[in-house]
């Protein structure tokens, strides 16, 4: 029986970023690939002109969007294997109406596998600003203080805390799972998570109000949609209570930064941004120079785990789906709209 083909659109940059050796090695191993041996990203005419021939497609950063000339010719295209996160802007909601949905293609994206590195700075992000490690190091450091006075050394950490989580999002999800050692009360705003859920995650479903006005940190994991656009705004920051931390790893334009500015000018609360609004921040934007604000440049994602993890689940989507298997990661576009 012959292999399946597949097109292979990442350049070896991609490649070297995802995929251990051997992963890689089982992936051409197992499927008659076709590999972008160009050293650079395919065009949506590139795709178009070559896709005719083939059962499945990977794709990941850099790859361009895939519109109705690429589907028109996709006569036995049976999974796109996305090497990456979102696939939104790769598959316009169109498209997904007129191809992908009626030819029946199953997409898998990787978006997980990011999820774990996030997670982990998330927690890293909370207890670091929540026991100011920042600041006692650089105080040790540039004011060769010993406990610096003016920095806290004590109050409300982690462990014990009221954790409000916004978005049960797959990142949502793991910081949730690796909330659960620390005690913590966990209040989680989603509209879109059911009760039965809420209640297998071991968490409390609460307004956004309430999870701002009752917890002693907060994480932003919501998607950036039309819905979420300021979602957090004067009215959330002004429940938030004093000490309290934020912090942001998803995306800047869930959080009105004008409100944030204005709100952390206060002193009252602490922040923590991965992601800004605009991101870059000018290098003249107030928030760079706030105490309580501490900004890294959008580096929660990085990690050799989760990467590694992108190219493992890339491969095993695609031997689960010739296989007859349930792919795991298949992307649901029942709400397309909501999607990361």
């Amino acid at each position: 029986m012959p292999k399946p083909r597949i097109l292979y659109l990442p350049t070896r940059s991609h490649t070297d970023l995802v995929f251990q050796p051997e992963t890689f090695k089982l992936l051409l191993e197992s499927f008659e690939v076709k590999v972008n041996d160009r050293g650079e990203d395919y065009t949506t005419e590139q795709v178009a002109r070559e896709i005719e021939h083939y059962d499945g497609l990977v794709t990941g950063w850099g790859t361009p969007p895939l519109d109705g000339s690429v589907f028109e010719r996709a006569k036995k295209l049976r999974i796109i294997a996305h090497s990456a996160g979102s696939v939104k802007y790769m598959l316009s909601k169109d498209v997904v109406r007129r191809y992908v949905v009626p030819m029946g293609i199953c997409v898998f994206s990787a978006n997980e596998a990011i999820a774990y590195n996030v997670a982990e700075s998330t927690i890293g992000y909370m207890i670091m600003a929540s026991r100011r490690f920042m600041e006692h190091a650089l105080a040790v450091r540039h004011k060769k203080a010993w406990r610096d006075p003016s920095i806290p050394w004590n109050g409300q950490f982690l462990s014990g805390s009221s954790v409000g989580v916004v978005g049960a999002s797959k990142v949502g999800r793991h910081v949730i799972r690796l909330l659960k050692p620390f005690d913590v009360k966990i209040f989680v705003y989603d509209p879109y998570l059911p009760e039965l859920e809420a209640e297998k995650l071991g968490v409390t479903k609460a307004g956004l109000d309430e999870v701002f006005s009752r917890c002693d940190i907060l994480t932003i994991h919501a998607p950036s949609t039309e819905e979420t656009f300021h979602m957090v705004g004067e009215r959330q920051l002004a429940l938030m209570k004093d000490g309290a931390l934020l912090v942001n790893t998803s995306r800047g334009s869930v959080i009105d930064h004008q409100a944030l500015l204005a709100k952390c000018r206060e002193g009252r609360i602490r922040v923590v941004l991965d992601v800004t609004d605009p991101e870059p921040l000018p290098p003249d934007s107030p928030l760079r120079l706030l105490e309580n604000v501490i900004i890294t440049p959008h580096i929660s994602g990085a990690g050799y785990y989760g990467y590694h993890k992108i190219g493992s689940s890339t491969l095993q989507a695609l031997l689960d789906f010739f296989a007859g298997r349930k792919v795991e990661g298949e992307v649901s576009f029942q709400n397309y709209d909501v999607l990361a």
